[in-house]
Order: C-alpha cells, then sequence, then structure tokens
C-alpha cells in the first residue's frame, strides 16, 4: 500500500512540474518573433535616450557617431533581410540621415520589416537556406534573425557606453 502511495506521489509530483494543463508549445517563428520585437523595443528606447543635439557625438574620432549607431543596424536589418526574398516591401534608408527623427524611423522600420518577413515565414521555411554574402554565407532565414540580434546587442553595447560618456543612463540600467 505504501508502495502505491509513494509512486502515486511521485508520478503527480512529476506531472505537476511538466508545466500548465493545455500549454502551447512554442514555435520557432513565434520565438524569433518576440525576440526580433523585445530588441526593437530595447533599440528604440537607446534610440531615444540620446538628445538629438548628442546624435553626432562619437567616443572617439575614429569610431561611428550615435546617430551612424543607430543607422549602422538600421541598414544591416535591412540588408541582410532583404536575403529572404519575401513578400514585405524593404524601407528605404538614407544612411546619411543626421535628424533624429529620420534615424529613429529608419531603425524602427528596418524592425518593423523584419517582423514582416518573420510573420511570412513557416517553420519549414524559416529553416530552408538562403544564399547572403561572403560573410555570413548559406544560412537558413533563421540563422540570418539570430545574426541580426547578436549584432544589434554588439552595437547597443557601445550605445551604452556613449550614453555613459554623456552622464546619461542606458534605459536598460535605469531604476525606477
Amino acid at each position: 500500500m505504501r508502495l502505491v502511495v509513494l509512486t502515486g506521489l511521485l508520478l503527480a509530483a512529476t506531472l505537476g512540474t511538466a508545466g500548465p494543463a493545455g500549454a502551447q508549445s512554442a514555435t520557432l517563428n513565434t520565438e524569433l518573433l518576440k525576440d526580433w520585437a523585445d530588441q526593437k523595443t530595447l533599440m528604440m528606447k537607446i534610440a531615444e535616450a540620446m538628445p538629438e543635439e548628442k546624435f553626432s557625438y562619437k567616443s572617439t574620432a575614429a569610431q561611428r557617431d550615435y546617430g551612424q549607431q543607430i543607422l549602422h543596424v538600421a541598414g544591416g536589418n535591412v540588408s541582410y533581410l532583404r536575403f529572404f526574398g519575401g513578400k514585405a516591401t524593404a524601407p528605404a534608408i538614407n544612411r546619411n540621415a543626421t535628424a533624429k527623427a529620420e534615424i529613429v524611423k529608419a531603425l524602427a522600420d528596418s524592425f518593423d520589416y523584419g517582423s514582416a518577413l518573420i510573420a511570412e515565414q513557416t517553420e519549414q521555411s524559416m529553416m530552408q537556406t538562403v544564399q547572403t554574402n561572403q560573410y555570413l554565407g548559406p544560412s537558413s532565414r533563421a540563422r540570418v534573425i539570430y545574426f541580426l540580434l547578436g549584432h544589434t546587442w554588439d552595437i547597443y553595447g557601445q550605445m551604452a557606453v556613449y550614453l555613459r560618456l554623456n552622464g546619461i543612463v542606458p534605459p536598460a540600467s535605469q531604476r525606477p
């Protein structure tokens, strides 16, 4: 009898840790879309954090200025997302923009383009190999997205330093 009760308790405990009843399993596309949307939110906050008069700030003469960092992300997003061959229309990015409003809009548009392309994909098409450039080479569409996410994190880190050098706490580091 004790063995039956212990076995029952063990089974109940095991099933109880399996997750809530009726929970949906994640799909590659929904996770990519969530990560992409979360990164857009973070990047929009850091782009807005620098006052417009400091968009030309560079940490050293050899570096991109703050606005150019944002345009680098926007341009990179659009350049690599074109390899998807999707139906969504790529936004025009003025890589020479200097006005904060135009730069921030370019960033938002690049992420919206990515969201539209991810939404077009199936699980199968997301794993299909597309030809990219000589830097990334043949890659699945999913790999292209994760490459862009990683690239953007790299630029985010540089932008956080620019903010701190100007006495501004990056949005992700601010405390209520």
